[in-house]
């Protein structure tokens, strides 16, 4: 569903130019889940926009549902991969009610149906009609971030990216938002890709994983790996000890059911 064949994206032009990433290339089979860990400034954050359509790639191929992406794509080649953003509060518009949040992606679409719709992509995000016509400023962080998922959702995306739904959350709501996108993606059948810095969180989500460092995929492996610290790319093994305490069994332990 998603494959990426050295895929390189740079800032700037000429000799300025900064390489923000540099010959990327993994895939994702349908209805799989892949994360994309490292420290901040490696350059996941960097790839996903460009499996977006939001930033240009200067070299490589991305390819969607086993196409290429133009760097113009069209109406149908957006509505196919969709984004929720890190921040809850800052991606959605201070003056809109959550009812226009998620009218304007159908009307970008040409989509009819809007009322039940949006009724359906609420209820699907577990918020109820009272919450329809509030302001983002009248929810709570957890609400905002499923208002942005029912956004996201709404124009039934066979790919959604996730640039770190939960790091703006408490403990608490990170719990609940991961289980909601776990039922959302085995309901739907969605092809997941997500950006995270935090291990555990990975873990709840993702099957496999790659681990980037300075702009470049140095280690492609798996959730089990890393909890057994079977890897071989020493920034991986950096990562491992940073988050420290890190444990699939003990993530699995801490899984609620969706």
């Amino acid at each position: 569903m998603i494959r990426l064949d050295r895929v390189t994206v740079r800032y700037g032009h000429g000799r300025n130019a900064i390489a923000a990433a540099s010959d990327i290339s993994f895939a994702v089979a349908p209805g799989a889940a892949f994360g994309l860990v490292g420290e901040s400034g490696s350059g996941k954050s960097t790839v996903l926009r460009s499996i977006a359509g939001l930033i240009p790639h200067a070299e490589g191929q991305v390819q969607l549902g086993g196409a290429a992406m133009p760097p113009q794509r069209n109406r149908a080649q957006r509505r196919l991969v969709q984004m929720v953003f890190q921040d809850p509060y800052g991606s959605l518009h201070p003056n809109q009610t959550v009812d226009q949040a998620l009218a304007s992606p159908l009307r970008i679409q040409g989509l009819d149906g809007g009322e039940q719709r949006i009724a359906t992509a609420l209820r699907e995000v577990g918020l109820g009609p009272e919450h329809r016509f509030r302001f983002p400023h009248q929810l709570s962080g957890g609400q905002r971030q499923r208002v942005a998922i029912a956004r996201a959702l709404i124009v039934a995306p066979r790919i959604l990216l996730l640039d770190e739904p939960t790091s703006a959350l408490d403990v608490s709501v990170q719990a609940e938002i991961l289980n909601l996108l776990v039922r959302l993606r085995r309901e739907r059948g969605l092809t997941l890709l997500m950006v995270s810095h935090d291990l555990a969180v990975i873990a709840h989500l993702c099957d496999r994983v790659g681990v980037m460092q300075h702009g470049a995929l140095v280690e492609l492996t798996s959730s089990d790996a890393l909890a057994a610290g079977a890897v071989t790319h020493p920034h991986t093994l950096e990562l491992l000890r940073s988050n420290a305490g890190y444990d699939m069994r003990g993530a699995e332990a801490a899984r609620f059911e969706a």
